[in-house]
């Protein structure tokens, strides 16, 4: 019988073939209860799994095969680093002793705990890295149960092999990187978690977030994975079959003939330039910007140089990531978000309580000025390494002219520093404000005074403008970036920095969506920052748009305040002239 499961779509186009199960789940845990005399053992033997999972994470993360994305070895050494996180190398044995358990009730007691809070942040990809802790603590698990930790992964696949898999953690990358399978699907993860991003780098077609395949599909039955659609077919009948076999040989043609525009500059039929960037979390993600097409970072995302670790990093090492971003584009531009923390983003080293609405609360710039040595370390680090490369520097969060301003107060005290220490730096490197509040959107002409650039951050401009938390199941479907709210916020923005000379970009979702590429163009949209996975549909969609034809349907669009003609419009836009 045929079955169709619906997840989230990672890319990679359409595979079809073979399952391969991967039995990776843990053992159901047994509370035991200890006596006094058996604690210190029971301490003593988590140790020893907690320093195997160690040497485990660290002898893959030497045999890392060369042709291996960035991002591997960096969600690796993130793991490693997870290991010496109290609330998972420490608590747990603490936990032995309080609740006189053994160490597997305590890892689970543990667990527990810190996916709850996970799940209570209200960022995309830092709730999901709740996944990198599971994955971490499952390898404990399973070195104090003797169990293997290795991806049992037959040697003799055929390539039309689908694994399916409840998770799969970098360090399971690491073991079918080599191996010939056509494409993965897992039944947990999200958009932002490691998986869908090592899914992206590995090009291949996946899904995650099924729930329920590692239940449904047997060994060796036909399935089909839609990475485009998020759709997994089990066991499709013959018509299903056919018609997905075209689409394929349609996704392998068209990735073919994009491949062939990577070095094409990004410019209209009408002979206008676009400038196309990428948005990178990491330093190491750096490396791959040039070579996708980009021509620079139109977002890097600093704040996870500050999670994940016990303490507040030093402007030292904050300067030699920056620094390392900086060279590896060759000169190309790099805008660097301030660190977007606090609230929903509470590094334990920081001190700050929890608040009941975080999204509302101590985040973003205002964490920034409330906490101003910890700000202008950064901002110290980002002005070094200027001098290194074109630094951009963006202020996340930014509500109105006030807080802008105390901004670049901090800037200036900051060069005022580094002139006084005789070290080098840009001293005219350009600032930018990020514009996802809807009273920034409205008065975003003072702020224009004041900024060289802007930057849209589009996610949190349409949860904010139309009240909606895009990851509360009940909710989700009203998370709608063509709402007419959302595209007036938008276009006043465009039109406002246009007519000051200044430039602005999009770097949220909406940015690389190749079915909103050719609305943005015809809004006036002329800078697009997107993760790089998208941005050879969107060059395509640019070169084949002229922007005299786009802009009247562009401003019909606008003019609407129904979803259902705005829909209508917008299919039109994408199908008719201009296209």
């Amino acid at each position: 019988m045929s079955i169709i499961l619906h997840g989230v779509p990672i890319g990679g186009g359409i595979a079809i073939g073979r399952a391969h199960l991967l039995t990776q789940s843990m053992d159901d845990v047994v509370h035991l209860v200890l006596d006094d005399d058996e604690i210190p053992a029971e301490q003593a033997r988590f140790d020893l799994a907690v320093r195997d999972t160690r040497k485990q994470l660290e002898l893959l993360w030497g045999t890392i095969p060369e042709n291996a994305p960035a991002e591997l070895g960096a969600f690796l050494s993130l793991h490693i680093m997870l290991l010496s996180d109290p609330t998972i190398s420490r608590e747990p044995r603490e936990l032995v002793e309080s609740q006189r358990c053994n160490a597997e009730w305590a890892l689970k007691l543990q667990c527990d705990t810190l996916v709850a809070q996970f799940e209570a942040i209200e960022d995309d990809y830092l709730r999901e890295r709740k996944h990198d802790v599971l994955q971490v603590i499952e390898r404990i698990f399973k070195n104090l149960g003797g169990h293997s930790t290795e991806l049992q992964i037959a040697e003799d696949l055929d390539e039309d092999t689908i694994l399916v898999a409840h998770d799969l953690s970098p360090a399971d990358m690491v073991y079918f990187k080599d191996a010939s399978v056509a494409a993965f699907v897992t039944d947990v993860g999200g958009a932002t978690s490691h998986t869908a991003i090592l899914g992206r780098s590995l090009d291949l077609p996946s899904v995650i977030a099924l729930h329920h395949a590692r239940e449904l599909v047997r060994e060796e039955e036909m399935i089909i994975v839609d990475g485009q659609q998020g759709v997994l077919v089990i066991d499709p009948p013959a018509s299903v079959l056919a018609e997905y076999r075209r689409r394929q040989r349609n996704w392998v043609e068209a990735r073919r003939k994009l491949s062939s525009i990577r070095k094409t500059d990004a410019i209209t039929r009408d002979g206008t330039p676009i400038e196309l960037l990428a948005n990178i979390e990491l330093p190491q993600d750096a490396a791959n910007v040039l070579e996708s097409g980009a021509v620079g970072v139109g977002l890097f995302r600093s704040e996870f140089l500050f999670l994940g670790r016990d303490s507040l990093p030093s402007e030292d090492e904050q300067y030699e990531a920056y620094r390392a971003v900086a060279e590896a584009t060759r000169g190309a531009p790099v805008t660097v978000r301030t660190m977007d923390l606090g609230a929903d983003k509470n590094p334990r080293w920081l001190g700050h309580g929890s608040a009941e609405n975080p999204a509302l609360g101590l985040t973003g710039i205002r964490l920034c000025l409330a906490e101003p040595l910890m700000f202008r370390a950064q901002l110290r680090a980002l002005l070094r390494a200027s001098h290194h490369g074109k630094i951009r520097i963006l202020f996340p969060m930014i509500n109105g002219l006030s807080e802008l301003k105390q901004a670049l107060v901090q800037l200036e005290y900051a060069k005022h520093e580094l002139r006084e220490e005789a070290l080098p730096f840009a001293a005219e490197v350009e600032v930018g404000a990020m514009i996802e509040i809807p009273s920034a959107a409205l008065v975003v002409g003072s702020l224009l005074k004041h900024v060289d650039f802007l930057s849209i951050g589009t996610n949190d401009l349409i949860q904010y403008t139309l009240a909606i938390d895009r990851n509360d199941d009940s909710v989700s479907h009203l998370y709608d970036p063509v709402h007419p709210a959302v595209l007036k916020l938008i276009s006043h923005t465009i039109k406002t920095a246009t007519k000051a000379g200044k430039p602005v970009s999009v770097c949220g979702e909406m940015a690389g969506d190749a079915r909103l590429t050719r609305l943005l163009l015809g809004m006036g949209l002329r800078r697009f920052s997107m993760h790089p996975a998208n941005l050879l549909q969107v060059k395509q969609n640019v070169l084949d748009s002229h922007l005299d034809e786009l802009g009247p349907q562009a401003g019909r669009i606008l003019r609407s305040e129904d979803p259902d003609r705005i829909a209508d419009l917008l299919q039109q836009l994408n199908a008719g002239p201009g296209a």
